[in-house]
């Protein structure tokens, strides 16, 4: 396991905590074990509570714990920008291939309108999701959003009747049902990709082969391998 390389990616919006120190360990644990890569980057892609200072504190943290890094902010690389926000004319380029090859499309639906959907969907019992109401825009309609000011969304087209399925070296054998996913955002209306996007680029481009993750990150991994299909890597 030579080329092993794995990567820990904090969103600088507060102290560095427990579960962060957690999930970095056990990331720079087993790079140190197989002689791998640990790789740091900053998903700072929260505009309005990312600041530098969380993120000085992040580095001092780690280093206070003795978990230094290959790779990544600081370092440096062959992989950089290691910010997110550095990143936004990679992410803008990948986001058009998708675009023009018909894999995703603008969402021009208000916070409003989504809500109403979502919530006559639990009146029904059912579980929310998009309902697809910009997928096939006609011009005419798209021109009209425009005038009245709406700024798109970008959401990616997930196929219907499709079973995600991945191990997991905790959860074993898991697997997820496309139509339960429905077609989600990629891309904030502020041109800002969504956190599962850029994971699956930053991953992509920096070489990441294993992913050791939070519990909570278990939920994103259809969506993930969903952009990792569409993109075919």
């Amino acid at each position: 396991m030579s080329s092993l390389k794995v990567r820990f990616a904090p969103s600088p919006t507060g102290p560095f905590h427990i579960g962060g120190a957690r999930s970095a360990l056990f990331n720079w644990l087993l790079a140190r074990k197989e002689k791998g890569t640990f790789v740091l980057r900053i998903e700072d892609t929260d505009l309005a509570r990312s600041t530098r200072e969380s993120e000085e504190n992040i580095k001092a943290s780690l280093q206070w714990l003795g978990m230094n890094w290959d790779e990544g902010i600081d370092v440096g690389g062959n992989n950089g920008p290691y910010r997110q926000t550095e990143r936004l004319d990679l992410y803008k380029e990948v986001t058009q291939r998708l675009l023009d090859e018909g894999k995703a499309y603008e969402c021009y639906c208000t916070p409003e309108e989504l809500d109403a959907v979502r919530q006559d969907q639990m009146d029904r019992g059912e579980t929310p999701k998009y309902n697809g109401h910009c997928e096939h825009l006609d011009e005419e309609t798209k021109a009209k959003y425009i005038s009245e000011g709406r700024k798109p969304t970008i959401r990616l087209r997930v196929p219907l009747n499709k079973t995600y399925a991945f191990d997991d070296m905790v959860r074993g054998h898991v697997s997820f049902e496309s139509n339960g996913v429905g077609d989600f955002v990629i891309v904030k209306s502020d041109g800002i990709p969504v956190y599962n996007f850029a994971v699956v680029m930053d991953d992509h481009m920096m070489g990441i082969t294993h992913v050791i993750r939070a519990e909570e990150h278990l939920s994103n991994t259809p969506r993930q391998m969903a952009i990792y299909e569409a993109l075919g890597w």
